[in-house]
């Protein structure tokens, strides 16, 4: 296996009169030289027939080595120059609305509410006794796993899921009430799951084999599976679902598979049913039907695809969003395919790289944000968008692609108020080419990934975390693109490198992260912090007037939501790239934090994915 595409060897040949002693020395590093040969070639016999298994072997062992003398964590917190003039954000009295109400000890869902604004209304941690938090309880998984869920906790329960687990635990001290393992075959190498979805008693999840399972809460037994996508063609089921009136929506992922088109489902939730199905890039004659299909006026004429390509793309991976009062649902669609190369597929190619409305109930088209025009980046629309009302009135889609920049949206008149960068861009515009390398900033890595926009209300703040991470690509020729096979992996990217397919990243530790602190009316910022590590997880604004949030060096922070300065930070594990959630458990406000996310694609500490609990309270439960 080539770990590196620079890799080469100058070897200079000098000639010389030999004596017998040196020939039979270099006869003797003939047969040395040989014998190694043939157990490499056995070796490389063997790599390649248990191929599967040695990508995330190797790339374990890659990032063991490359984390073992990682830095500790650094944060630097600046304030906008309007903002240092009036000293802080102004704050106000929360309005009647805001106060906490019966179910503000809960999470229910993975950005709690259905809206996604993942603003908490509990108070006990707060500005003034946040420095007094202390780990509680850790639970650990015991897998080497991606572990990015995100968590929920619903009637005293703290939901969690890996790729072939689901685990209720005692959200107080973390001990297992039940936990429900998934033996199957996963038709990706990337091991992860986003999480489960709650309702009337029963959770919901997807698997990394294309199904949907339902299992009674208070038990982890299952009680029935759907099939929404096919493993052979590498289609998967990762995101978390959310549930509603009845219904549990979610979609299939794979869309950088040759071949697979994204698709959004709608379950019913007792049974397992398909009430709809809708496609969110063209369907065709002979494309399968899996259940009655949404109205849609999507057709072809956006998809001006070359003959024997195929339209690819469009799929979802990270959760959605639901407005229960016009019964809308928004999907985050993701990259078209080939990802490099727009030669293979001219065209605007809806609807990736959107954000789609549709009415929850029948699955019927209603609207679309295209946020990312052309995309030959990797820059799905990925996250899920927030739906928040402003202090100015305003119904505002907020939206996080992984471009680099925020969006607002006026949803009264569907216009565009604001585009703010985020994060570093640089070389955005420059097209890619055969034989010619690019390096573009965010890199197919880079931006938002899975966890979208944060709003407190009290600041009128959306905050949100990124990625700042660069990525070089070379083009494949036409005829490279074209002979890849349906269901395989299809970027465009010139390389033999495996973990290279989605283009180069920049080294280890040539990254960081940012938290951007943005108006939500007007898209300016008000203040940023800048990390050593880059931010993937979930962000969580408190009536406390604090943010937690943590890094992929498996450092969680508590910063003041009107300043963005850092009140409290400790390592507490390894890469934080899932849920960061707070709840009330035995009457005192809770924080648990999904630790230890390990990835063939990201170089972090190798470690076992855990949940950490932390509180103001006695830190000497049992770990």
């Amino acid at each position: 296996m080539i770990l590196s595409d620079s890799f080469s060897i100058n070897v200079q040949i000098l000639v010389h009169p030999m004596s017998p002693k040196i020939a039979s020395m270099k006869n003797k590093l003939f047969i040395i030289a040989g014998a190694l040969v043939v157990t490499g070639a056995a070796a490389a016999g063997t790599l390649y027939a248990y191929w599967d298994q040695a990508v995330p072997a190797v790339g374990m062992v890659i990032n063991y080595f490359r984390s073992w003398s990682a830095p500790s964590g650094t944060t630097t917190t600046e304030l906008a120059a309007a903002s240092k003039d009036a000293g802080t954000v102004a704050l106000s009295a929360p309005a009647a609305a805001l106060l906490p109400n019966a179910t503000a000890g809960n999470w229910p869902s993975y950005n709690k509410t259905l809206t996604s604004e993942r603003y908490s209304q509990l108070s006990q941690i707060n500005t003034k006794n946040v420095s007094k938090l202390k780990v509680l309880c850790i639970y650990d998984t015991k897998q080497y796993t991606g572990f990015e869920a995100g968590l929920i906790m619903m009637n005293d329960a703290l939901i969690g899921a890996t790729e072939h687990d689901i685990f209720s635990l005692d959200p107080a001290n973390c001990h297992e009430n039940w936990r429900t393992s998934e033996d199957y075959k996963p038709a990706t190498l990337q091991g992860v799951n986003r999480g489960a979805a709650y309702m009337n008693g029963l959770l919901f999840r997807g698997t990394q084999d294309g199904r949907v399972l339902a299992y009674d809460f208070k038990t982890g037994k299952r009680i029935w599976e759907t099939t929404i996508a096919d493993p052979k063609l590498g289609e998967t089921a990762p995101a978390a679902p959310i549930a509603w009136n009845g219904l549990v929506f979610i979609g299939n992922a794979g869309g950088d598979n040759k071949g697979v088109k994204g698709r959004m489902y709608a379950l019913d939730a007792k049974t397992g049913k398909i009430v709809w199905e809708f496609y969110l890039v063209p369907k065709i004659d002979g494309d399968p039907i899996r259940g009655p299909q949404g109205a849609t006026p999507l057709d072809m004429s956006t998809w001006k695809n070359a003959s024997g390509t195929p339209i690819t793309g469009g799929a979802t991976w990270t959760s959605y969003t639901l407005d229960p009062v016009t019964g809308q649902l928004y999907v985050p669609g993701g990259n078209p395919a080939p990802d490099f190369a727009t030669g293979p597929r001219e065209g605007e190619n809806l609807y990736s790289g959107a954000i789609v409305v549709l009415d929850a109930k029948t699955g019927a088209y209603k609207n679309h944000f295209k946020r990312v025009p052309k995309d030959w980046h990797d820059w799905d629309v990925s996250t899920a968008p927030a739906l928040i009302q402003t202090k100015g009135g305003k119904k505002l889609l907020s939206v996080a692609p992984k471009d680099g920049h925020l969006y607002g949206f006026d949803l009264a008149t569907n216009t565009m108020l604001y585009r703010t960068p985020v994060t570093r861009i640089e070389n955005a515009d420059a097209p890619f080419a055969t034989g010619k390398a690019v390096h573009f900033c965010p890199g197919t890595l880079g931006g938002a990934e899975w966890n979208g926009p944060a709003y407190d209300p009290y600041t009128n703040l959306i905050l949100i975390g990124e990625v700042d991470w660069c990525t070089t690509v070379t083009l494949q020729n036409d005829e490279q693109i074209q002979e890849v096979k349906p269901g395989k992996p299809w970027s465009g990217m010139a390389t033999i490198n495996p973990y290279h397919t989605y283009g180069t990243p920049d080294s280890f530790g040539n990254w960081a992260g940012w938290i951007y602190a943005v108006d939500a009316e007007t898209g300016i910022w008000k203040w940023r912090l800048k990390s050593n590590y880059p931010i993937e997880s979930g962000m969580t604004p408190t009536a406390g007037g604090i943010a937690f949030f943590g890094d992929m060096g498996g450092n969680f922070y508590v910063l003041d939501a009107a300043n963005g300065q850092r009140l409290w930070g400790q390592k507490i594990g390894g890469a934080i790239g899932g849920g960061v959630i707070t709840y009330i458990a035995n009457g005192a406000q809770k924080v648990a934090v999904a630790t230890g996310f390990t990835s063939i694609l990201w170089p972090t500490e190798v470690v076992t994915g855990k949940i950490v609990i932390l509180g103001l309270g006695d830190a000497s439960a049992s770990q």
